[in-house]
């Protein structure tokens, strides 16, 4: 039913907004169209990507819609995405999306500065964490990809390298923010280990209710709390993976879909919107504690 939702949403041209008339960017794009895979709905998905293609600028990336913004995060998610379909749907779609992939990788690097870290966005000279982790995690499926079709991509290996080394080692590089996001995608996302999440559990996640967006707000979220839910699931561990996504079941619509978030001071949803990537995301986490394998290998690259 969540997966048909997505499908309902979706575009004639494979677009998948965030809802129906609603914002569209190419990283929530693809997380809902890997949704889409682990529900079976394989031919959606290949639309889903196929639209990314047909939509790419020539420079590589793509626009963040309404605001027209090319974000390197958003860019390089594309080749998880891509590695997922093909290992979940047809291996051939590798050779069929190289090009595209080869082209997003070439823009994220783009915006890579000396010491490693990559630029948000073009015009801005800041780094996020949470946004640098997703791109560690997409310049090593991008380079399996790579191998996997017998070409070389050396530099992005180094890449991948040197955003892992920077990450580790020079946290005060990244602009600091109060989201959950920087707490478990290094985690989530092969920079470190689980063992990273020990430290600010009892920060972000409520019990019984799921995880904060942020720390300072009374705020927990579908898309941060199956994300999380991913993270351990894909490291082993299911139990607290199964109680988060069971933590969250409140946010379930009738029609399968999933609001963004509870506001739980005032005790309200909030806002009042159901996403496609929450609803993906949602499908992801449940699909890694089934063990469904392409979800798992795609995840687990380079894990540490």
């Amino acid at each position: 039913m969540t997966a048909a939702w997505i499908a309902g949403v979706q575009r004639s041209d494979g677009a998948i907004p965030w809802y129906d008339d609603g914002p569209l960017d190419a990283w929530n794009h693809v997380e809902a169209a890997m949704g889409l895979d682990v529900a079976g709905r394989h031919a959606e998905a290949e639309a889903a990507y196929l639209w990314l293609a047909e939509s790419q600028n020539p420079d590589g990336s793509w626009y963040s819609y309404p605001e027209l913004a090319k974000d390197a995060n958003f860019t390089a998610y594309a080749a998880v995405g891509v590695l997922h379909h093909a290992l979940i749907a047809d291996m051939s779609f590798l050779e069929r999306l190289w090009p595209t992939i080869d082209a997003a990788m070439q823009f994220v690097l783009s915006l890579r500065r000396p010491d490693g870290a990559i630029r948000w966005r073009t015009g801005s000279s800041e780094c996020l964490l949470a946004g640098n982790s997703s791109i560690h995690l997409a310049l090593r499926c991008a380079t399996d990809i790579a191998s996997r079709l017998g070409r070389s991509r050396p530099e992005w290996v180094a890449a991948a390298d040197g955003l892992r080394a920077v990450i580790v080692n020079r946290p005060e590089v990244f602009t600091p923010k109060p989201h959950s996001m920087d707490w478990y995608y290094p985690v989530l996302c092969s920079v470190v280990g689980e063992n990273g999440l020990a430290s600010k559990w009892e920060t972000f996640v409520v019990p019984d209710l799921g995880v904060r967006c942020v720390h300072d707000q009374p705020w927990v979220t579908g898309g941060e709390t199956a994300e999380l839910a991913l993270t351990l699931a894909v490291r082993g561990d299911k139990d607290r993976a199964r109680q988060l996504l069971a933590d969250i079941a409140f946010l379930r619509h009738t029609d399968g879909s999933y609001w963004t978030g509870y506001q739980f001071a005032n005790q309200v949803i909030w806002p009042a919107e159901r996403t496609t990537w929450t609803a993906g995301a949602m499908l992801l986490a449940a699909a890694a504690i089934d063990d469904e394998p392409a979800t798992h290998t795609v995840f687990s690259q380079a894990a540490v």
